[in-house]
């Protein structure tokens, strides 16, 4: 592989680790992200659960409810989505696998062991074809 001028190894912006699927990224910003993503999640079942007639017990609530409750929460759901997809592509470039096995998160005991597993694998420290760095891709000049 070419070796990338050193403006290329500028590590990218937070932007970029949740929206964008091309690249490595590091496990820390990885856990880091993945707090921010769980953050919000858990800030939007908490306005749910405080929306909800009395005190409603985990056995009574349904997944229908928590749609009917704001038509905001699916495309919040999706959005999160979207980011943890991104997360994992780039985090199993960064570990040399391709990126088609993200779609495994879809699979729902898969996915938590996959998650917890992809954030203690240590990155690979050479250059390798999604960048030339953990939290970096490649740039065309």
């Amino acid at each position: 592989m070419n070796t990338p001028p050193p403006s290329a190894n500028i590590s990218p912006g937070p932007l970029w680790a949740l929206l964008s699927p091309i690249g490595r990224i590091g496990r820390e910003p990885y856990w880091l992200c993945f707090a921010i993503i769980w953050i919000i999640f858990c800030i939007a079942m908490r306005i749910w659960w405080l929306s909800e007639p009395g005190t409603p017990t985990p056995e009574a609530l349904l997944a229908g409810d928590f749609i009917n409750t704001n038509p905001l929460f699916p495309v919040l759901i999706l959005v999160l989505q979207w980011f943890q997809l991104a997360l994992v592509i780039k985090r199993l470039q960064d570990v040399g696998q391709s990126g088609f096995l993200a779609l495994l998160i879809f699979v729902p005991v898969v996915s938590l062991i996959m998650l917890i597993v992809l954030g203690l694998v240590p990155s690979q420290s050479a250059p390798n074809r999604h960048g030339p760095l953990p939290n970096s891709y490649w740039r065309k000049r």
